[in-house]
């Protein structure tokens, strides 16, 4: 038997599976059973190893269901293996980093205490929303980027001058690891988002991107609002084609139909949560900050 398992949670599965056939590890599935009033019934299938362990779940919707999940399938690692490692591709709740209006929860806080007491002896993240979130738990902690991993995608279409596009000043950092992997220019717009009704406007007036392709990149989409804003500015400044690049596509409600109304010719995301933008594998990248 391998020195290291791959324990899979339902919603990574399909990467739980790539993954262990790259670093060559015992993969043990686990059987879900929900029941009528929403409690979930694991059942592993394999066997784990006494060394190491890591288990994959992202945490995306239904959210609370999923992380139930992953720190039950934590601390039946832990039972039997001497570290584990819990590897969460999509972090949810990792927007909830800091009290932003008096008396919000910091739920990220409540979120480094359960891996911690789960068994958890580190917790690796994809394109975490913020590092913020990290500093609650009191674990070792990675988070590693699907850029790269993107970019690669992105060279082999044909854009024409592409221009990459932050679409908003938070997300600059992102767009200009990007550009730079990629070998071209980058801009970020900016946009005011109420924090009580969420809703965005674009503030930046004008941006010469005339005939050009551009890339909006985004680390999630939700429910898509500033990528729906941002590519409506963008072709009114009479741009060529719009992409849209971003590690975890939720895509909730109608997203995907809003987004590709404005006048967007592609959503590329990554496999964290599986659907049909999900066209960027990176269990090489997880696979590289396990081994």
């Amino acid at each position: 038997m391998s020195n290291i398992s791959i324990i899979s949670g339902k919603s990574s599965e399909d990467l739980a599976i790539k993954l262990s056939s790259k670093i060559k590890a015992n993969l043990v599935k686990s059987e879900i059973r929900i029941f009528a009033d929403g409690e979930s019934k694991i059942t592993l299938n394999g066997k784990i190893s006494k060394k190491k362990s890591v288990v994959l779940q992202s945490i995306y919707p239904p959210v609370d269901t999923n992380l139930i999940q992953a720190l039950s399938l934590i601390s039946k690692a832990k039972e039997i293996s001497s570290e584990v490692i819990a590897v969460i591709p999509y972090m949810g709740y990792a927007r909830q980093d800091r009290e932003f209006l008096p008396g919000e929860i910091v739920t990220m806080k409540v979120l480094g205490k359960l891996f911690k007491g789960a068994g958890a002896s580190k917790v690796i993240a994809v394109d975490i929303h913020s590092l913020i979130g990290f500093k609650h738990f009191n674990i070792k902690t990675k988070n590693v980027t699907a850029i790269p991993d993107l970019v690669r995608y992105f060279k082999k279409l044909r854009l024409k001058n592409p221009l990459v596009v932050s679409p908003d000043q938070g997300g600059k950092e992102r767009a200009r690891e990007f550009a730079r992997e990629f070998g071209i220019e980058y801009i970020a717009l900016e946009k005011k988002r109420d924090r009580k009704t969420g809703k965005v406007q674009i503030q930046t007036k004008n941006v010469d991107v005339t005939e050009r392709d551009l890339v909006l990149v985004d680390d999630m989409i939700s429910t898509g609002g500033s990528i729906v804003k941002a590519t409506q500015f963008l072709k009114k400044q009479k741009c060529k084609r719009v992409y849209v690049a971003c590690t975890h596509a939720l895509l909730m409600n109608n997203a995907e139909n809003e987004i590709k109304k404005a006048g967007v010719t592609k959503i590329v995301s990554t496999n964290t949560i599986p659907g049909k933008t999900s066209v960027v594998d990176i269990s090489d990248t997880i696979a590289k900050s396990i081994v």
